[in-house]
């Protein structure tokens, strides 16, 4: 009876929601369950909405999809359907009563605005509306985002009324974290739909694995994966980089005729013979030389074999229609034909070189168990955005702008 007496109440305050912010307040309260309420009552205007981006965002629109999105905490919500917890603690406790592992965005700005940084705004239409990728966080993550810092705009004022609006610089990244908020996996800036799913389903089967485990076991557990993923990678690339006529660096030879799967499993190994700074200095290694051997045409011939796992789906693109109305058929598919070529271009690029040396800094890094502190390292070292600069590396009093104050205004 109490249970029915609380959807009876739900769905009134589903009802009401438009009308007052003590609704919303209320079904935000009461986590997922009253984001689900919302979307269930106005399950109609949403899917009239999604199957047909052109339809006219009208006064009662509007209202449905503000409410939506303060109650799930994201911009456009009513494409993807996830409720994000904007305290850590709070993630943290419904974590541990639903046994599952936490997905912690960090992005500059809000998650909330149009205008947070760039690669957040494209998670929110490559991934969180991508309808395997929203189905798969909404079963098995617990969701939560926390802003860095503001985002920098720039306005470009044409001086004819006409007015270009764009936001500078910044990046975003996905830590997967236990339910005590330790860093289990960290996935940095944009990866296509398919590759960003694949790497939550492998740490959250690393989340399940350590659950309850003493620790000195669990950091054991955690190494071997940081170790493996490591040399996976290494595998991968050489695989691309033969696959594209380049030469790998010294390591695993590829041979035509060889099976991959074989050749992705025999480096994973861990033997006895090899110490921890061994490892530790040939996974540092790695990630430089990826750096330094790949120039630009072989990362775009690399992104073009993995071109499947930046394919958008229906509700990701009627999402990039509704944004860009004034479109034509074939402009809207050449848009989408080099955006998907540039997520592509990321994918591989993140996964190379950013999360080959994040595996790295998960293994030693001092503070490699406090997300904070571990954040504040990965924006300031792998970013280039620390926030001992307040101008995000736009301002430099080095360089001289013949401008007062160097064009800066207090």
């Amino acid at each position: 009876m109490k249970s029915f007496l609380s959807l009876v109440l739900l769905l009134l305050l589903a009802q009401v929601s438009l009308a007052g912010e003590p609704a919303i307040e209320e079904l935000r309260a009461r986590g997922p369950a009253g984001l689900q309420i919302l979307m269930i009552q106005y399950a109609d205007e949403i899917r009239r909405h999604v199957e047909n981006p052109s339809a006219p965002a009208d006064e009662q629109w509007e209202r449905i999809s503000a409410a939506l999105d303060s109650v799930a905490q994201q911009k456009n919500s009513y494409m993807a359907g996830l409720y994000w917890y904007t305290d850590l603690e709070a993630a943290r406790k419904a974590s541990a009563e639903t046994g599952k592992p936490i997905l912690s965005l960090r992005l500059l700005g809000k998650l909330t605005d149009e205008f947070s940084c760039a690669n957040s705004r494209f998670f929110r239409t490559v991934l969180y509306s991508n309808a395997d990728v929203s189905e798969y966080l909404r079963e098995h993550y617990v969701l939560h985002w926390q802003s860095v810092r503001p985002v920098p705009k720039v306005t470009i004022d044409y001086g004819d009324g006409r007015k270009l609006e764009r936001t500078l610089t910044g990046n975003s990244i996905h830590y997967i974290l236990d339910s005590s908020a330790r860093p289990i996996d960290a996935i940095p800036g944009l990866y296509g739909p398919s590759a960003f799913r694949s790497a939550l389903v492998k740490a959250e089967a690393m989340f399940k694995s350590i659950a309850g485990k003493p620790e000195r076991l669990k950091t054991s557990l955690l190494n071997g994966y940081y170790i493996n993923q490591s040399r996976k990678i290494t595998v991968d690339w050489n695989i691309d980089t033969a696959k594209i006529g380049g030469q790998p660096p010294a390591g695993p030879v590829v041979k035509k005729g060889t099976d991959n799967q074989a050749l992705r499993i025999a480096p994973l190994a861990i033997t006895k013979a090899l110490t921890e700074t061994s490892i530790l200095r040939g996974m540092a290694s790695t990630t430089e030389g990826l750096e330094k051997i790949t120039d630009e045409a072989a990362w775009i011939k690399i992104a073009q074999l993995h071109s499947s796992t930046a394919i958008l789906d229906e509700r990701s693109i009627a999402l990039i229609k509704r944004q860009n109305p004034a479109l034509s058929d074939a402009e809207l598919a050449r848009l989408l034909r080099k955006f998907q070529e540039l997520i592509a271009l990321d994918t591989v690029r993140n996964e190379y070189l950013l999360h080959s040396k994040l595996y790295t800094w998960l293994m030693r890094d001092p503070d490699r168990n406090d997300v904070h502190k571990f954040n504040e390292k990965v924006y300031a070292s792998l970013f280039l955005t620390p926030s001992s600069d307040p101008w995000l590396g736009l301002f430099s009093t080095d360089v001289y702008t013949a401008l007062d104050n160097g064009g800066v205004v207090r």
